[in-house]
């Protein structure tokens, strides 16, 4: 396993304050909200599923790598037994587990029924790339794939599939396809924990199986097994004390690795119930939510009712009104009709249209003047709005320049199109690290300060190596080194979403690598600094949000 620089000092501290350290990081990320941390969403995929015959004689299947381990290959030999199949896989270049991130320790071989339903048929140990796993099922109809887990008593296969076995029609055996679910990678991790704290340092010296109960006790108490599991999260913290006491004292490794595995299994158990008894009180909650909505929806149909037989009534009432007045209107109708003359009635109708007439002729006059003065109001709204915007870009300029000043105070800073391209040199790291030196810190904190000073803010954080070294080693140091910075910068307080990190390797020169002067001016990271308070907004490419993450 390779170690990250910064981890390899815990193995050294006591064993009182490594283990308390790790049960103090369990009991912190049992305190991150439950819609980040105990997420069981699942995926679905798809593969190859054979039906084998017992006593059938032996059936070779390939394995292939998918897209996540391209260069893995491997063999399964499927042998028929009386009541099983016993099934011999060996493996060849495959790469440590934690290449996908440090929540992942192992590989795990599975096999999958046709129904979807998965078999964990053991761990996938690995010796210098290489592995060979012997196991039996009593499935007869299965396929087969290997995932990256955090521990190996998963019980349900993570969405990081590497291989997938591959039927051949050559096998003489009917191929089935075999639709399964896979838990999503957020179920083992959190953006607001840090999983080295339960993992510590992995070494070649401490058996992989320790780490693996660290992990299951983390990945535990991120399912909340605090609250639904107490007893059996606390009976596996009691047996990892015992395997993290046995390993202190250099007890025979085979003990320790059982120990170990025993805590792993337990810390399984109380996921796997946390997990079910959070569904079980979520639909308890989701059922009386249902029940409250249809009381409320019984009541509100029961007012909608009332209200429409109040209308009903009280429309009944005035069409009775309505009636007696139009009959008393027709009385005095025809009384008036009796009484008044046709010349009466005619003056009476000139006089009412030279009203109308009158009025028209006001209202005509009174919306154009309204329409004038609404005209010159649009005119002066626009000539203000332009100042202002005017004013607006003016101030932008002000704050660029201004920034710009201050961060030449700190790092050799330039202005861009992209932006403010501030460069930190090669010297600021240990050679050949991504590990930040004290100088580089203190002038990150500097930077952190301006940047918190404007939230509209964004930093892009690009890393760049000289020619020197192969081209993967120069693109990990400069992705590592990218965000050993944006890592820096979140501690000090600058919003996550607002820093991407992104790597280069040697694709991007400033200066020949002819000479020592041109591979130590290429050899830089460089914060670019935009947005729209300086006039300037720097759109992240999908691959620019990919590499933000973790690496």
């Amino acid at each position: 396993m390779h170690l990250p620089q910064t981890e390899t000092l815990v193995k050294n501290l006591p064993f009182a304050l490594v283990l308390a350290a790790a049960l103090a990081s369990a009991q912190t990320q049992t305190s991150v909200p439950a819609s980040t941390t105990t997420s069981t969403t699942t995926v679905s995929r798809t593969t190859k599923a054979v039906h084998y015959r017992l006593q059938g004689g032996q059936t070779k299947v390939d394995f292939q790598g998918t897209d996540l381990l391209q260069r893995a290959t491997g063999e399964a030999k499927v042998e028929g037994k009386k009541t099983n199949f016993q099934i011999e896989v060996k493996f060849q270049n495959l790469e440590d587990a934690t290449k996908f991130g440090l929540e992942y320790l192992t590989y795990v071989l599975w096999a999958v029924s046709p129904q979807g339903r998965p078999v964990n048929l053991g761990e996938v140990s690995i010796d210098h790339g290489n592995a060979h796993l012997k196991a039996f099922t009593d499935l007869q109809t299965f396929g087969m794939i290997v995932t990256a887990e955090p521990y190996f008593a998963v019980t349900q296969p993570g969405n990081m599939v590497v291989m997938e076995s591959a039927p051949t029609m050559s096998t003489g055996t009917e191929n089935i396809e075999a639709r399964y679910e896979l838990v999503t990678r957020g179920t083992y991790s959190s953006t607001n924990t840090h999983i080295q704290d339960a993992i510590f340092g992995i070494d070649s010296k401490t058996p992989l199986q320790l780490f693996e109960a660290r992990n299951a006790l983390r990945i535990a108490h991120i399912a909340s097994a605090d609250k639904y599991a107490a007893p059996i999260i606390a009976k596996a913290s009691q047996q990892l004390m015992h395997a993290e006491e046995a390993y202190r004292q250099k007890q025979n490794r085979a003990a320790v690795e059982a120990a170990a595995k025993e805590a792993t299994q337990t810390a399984e158990e109380a996921r796997v119930m946390s997990v079910k008894q959070k569904a079980e009180e979520e639909a308890q909650a989701e059922a009386k939510a249902r029940e409250a909505k249809a009381r409320a929806d019984a009541e509100a149909e029961a007012k909608r009712r009332a209200d429409a037989e109040a209308a009903r009534a009280q429309a009944e009432q005035a069409r009775a009104q309505a009636e007696q007045a139009k009959a008393e209107a027709e009385r005095m109708k025809q009384e008036a009709q009796a009484a008044a003359q046709q010349a009466a009635a005619a003056a009476q109708e000139a006089a009412r249209q030279k009203a109308e007439a009158e009025k028209a002729k006001a209202d005509a006059i009174a919306q154009q003047q309204v329409l004038a003065a609404e005209t010159d109001k649009a005119r002066a709204a626009a000539a203000q709005s332009e100042s202002l915007r005017q004013q607006a870009e003016n101030e932008k300029q002000e704050l660029r320049a201004r920034l710009l000043q201050q961060l030449n105070t700190i790092l050799a800073t330039r202005d861009s199109a992209r932006g403010l391209i501030a460069n930190m040199s090669d010297v600021l790291f240990r050679s050949g690290s991504f590990e930040l030196l004290p100088g580089a810190r203190e002038r990150l904190a500097k930077v952190s300060g301006i940047v918190l000073a404007y939230p509209s803010l964004r930093v892009q954080i690009e890393g760049h190596t000289d020619s020197v070294g192969s081209d993967e080693y120069n693109q990990q140091l400069s992705e590592h080194r990218a965000q050993a910075v944006r890592d820096y910068f979140v501690q000090q307080g600058i919003n996550q979403s607002a820093i991407e990190a992104r790597g280069f390797g040697k694709t991007e020169p400033i200066a020949s690598n002819e000479t020592p002067e041109g591979r130590q001016q290429n050899r830089r990271v460089e914060l670019v600094l935009s947005g729209d308070a300086i006039g300037t907004v720097e759109e992240a490419s999908p691959q620019t949000a990919t590499t933000s993450s973790r690496q």
